[in-house]
């Protein structure tokens, strides 16, 4: 019997392999196949049989690349930054309000109003009339004065207080005393607690790095302050901030619910990791090497946390027995990618069906009212209807008994795996009105984060990184609670900061 050897033997064959590089793809000439035709023809059924798998794998890697390339911030997580100037159209989430653009009637506006005391009063006196009289004009008690105002800014410089400590003689031992110096006064010359505070606000706050502050401090008070000075205040200032970041923990622990979320910043040269957890009084934020797990138990928080999570679905939160909530939003932009780019028919009525839930979720809030028990386990029955309709269109491929692991899953047979599988997550906001849709508060608390890293591009070490990280989550705790920031950063130089405390 004629054995017919394998297309690996054929030489200059193809190489046959679950993830071939397109490089590999052999292509034969007419003469070579004539000739394997001739002295073993089963090789031909081997060969067209290795180069469809192969034009499958490679099919299957573009489509892949499609997709890839179709992803934009309006059906998946990328942010708007990345679309670049083919920027998708317009098509807002949001269903419409009904309301004119604009301030809404009843709204008081703000506008800029005269002050009660001026600072200062400069009077105008006519100097002629048109009539032609250029003399001195006559007063008259019934008359008007009409006046404006001007709201400007006076002339900025650096107040110099000078602090004299006298040395007196005691008269009982005749030994020489003297009053001690003032905390900020420890040093023959220094800059004090506002100064400092506005060095902070000018990095922390507006995110300036340390070469437009210097020019900021040279144009405004004629004093260019040096790099290591605006350093030193943010040390300064992260060492005032012990006794809030205890109080800061202990509140996020007893809160009932918060946000959490993590974005990658560069460090040293290096991806770090950058997490946020926050509630709409509380904002904490940890820098990282890592990411995932290892990250959540270093800083101890979620470990200790009781109450309800509310994340984007990153699986290392699930390691944590308590109750979630998923971020819709997220969950709607990857239906909108399985619906206008993978043309998948159950996509759409599921992204609607959970809008539609939204807005039965704000008619009851304004009617302090709940969902009944019926409409609950009508709405729970038609979610997973939609969720079977979607498994229909993506049924699971059969396991093959001499491939190790799993199948590999579609991206949207693993957006169904999720929406199965956290069915209570996902319509958390539907059993519990107090649960919100998304997890915006998280992505919001991160953003100037992120602004940060756009002006600056990175840190240098890990230890300034957790500095900024530590004073951004006291000016956006402070920010929360009403504070004035500048006032709230002097305060903290002159050891005394704002500590939150949650209203019961």
């Amino acid at each position: 019997m004629e054995t017919t050897p394998h297309p690996s033997t054929v030489p200059n064959g193809p190489e046959v392999s679950s993830g071939p590089a397109i490089s590999s793809f052999r292509i034969f000439t007419r003469e070579e196949l004539e000739a394997i035709a001739l002295t073993t023809p089963l090789v031909l059924v081997d060969l067209a049989l290795a180069q469809a798998a192969q034009i499958q794998d490679l099919l299957a890697r573009v489509s892949a690349l499609e997709e890839q390339l179709a992803k934009n911030s309006r059906n998946s997580s990328k942010p708007p930054s990345t679309d670049g100037y083919a920027k998708p159209a317009p098509k807002s989430l949001r269903t419409s309000s009904g309301k004119t653009p604009g301030g809404q009637t009843g709204h008081p506006g703000h506008t800029l109003s005269p002050v009660e005391t001026p600072d200062r009063i400069l009077v105008h006196l006519p100097e002629s009339c048109p009539c032609g009289y250029s003399g001195a004009f006559e007063e008259d008690p019934d008359l008007p004065v009409d006046t404006r105002q001007v709201l400007d800014l006076p002339p900025q410089t650096l107040i110099a207080t000078e602090h004299r400590c006298p040395v007196r003689r005691c008269p009982k031992c005749r030994k020489r005393i003297q009053a001690p110096f003032p905390a900020e006064a420890a040093v023959p010359v220094q800059y004090g607690p506002n100064f400092k505070s506005f060095l902070a606000y000018t990095h922390s706050v507006q995110l300036l790095p340390f070469g437009r502050i210097s020019q900021m401090c040279q144009d405004l008070f004629g004093a260019p302050v040096s790099p290591a000075t605006i350093q030193n205040a943010l040390i300064d200032m992260d060492k005032a901030l012990d006794g809030f970041s205890e109080v800061l923990e202990q509140e996020i622990l007893k809160a009932p619910l918060a946000h959490a979320d993590e974005t990658g910043i560069r460090v040293a040269s290096s991806l770090s990791w950058l997490h946020v957890l926050s509630t709409a009084e509380l904002t904490w934020y940890g820098v990282h090497e890592k990411r995932g797990g290892a990250a959540l138990s270093d800083f101890d928080l979620l470990p200790r946390f009781r109450g309800r999570l509310i994340h984007d679905c990153w699986s290392p939160y699930f390691a944590f027995d308590i109750p979630h909530g998923l971020c819709n939003a997220h969950l709607c932009r990857e239906l909108v990618f399985v619906d206008e780019v993978l043309e998948q028919d159950w996509a759409r009525p599921l992204r609607l069906f959970l809008v539609e839930v939204l807005d039965a979720s704000y008619a009851h809030r304004a009617a302090g009212t709940v969902f009944s028990p019926e409409a609950l386990a009508s709405l729970s029955a038609r979610y997973d209807k939609l969720i079977d309709n979607g498994w229909k269109e993506n049924p699971l491929a059969p396991e093959t008994p001499k491939r190790r692991g799993r199948p590999k899953k579609t991206k949207a047979q693993n957006l169904l795996s999720r929406l199965q599988t956290h069915k209570e997550s996902v319509l958390a906001f539907m059993y519990d009105l107090s649960v919100p849709f998304t997890n915006n508060q998280a992505e919001r608390d991160l953003r100037m984060l992120k602004v940060k890293q756009k002006i600056s591009g990175s840190f240098r070490t890990m230890e300034g990184a957790r500095r900024f990280a530590r004073i951004r989550s006291y000016i956006s705790t402070a920010t929360k609670n009403g504070k004035h920031l500048l006032d709230a950063l002097t305060q903290a130089f002159l050891g005394n900061p704002f500590l939150p405390s949650r209203s019961p």
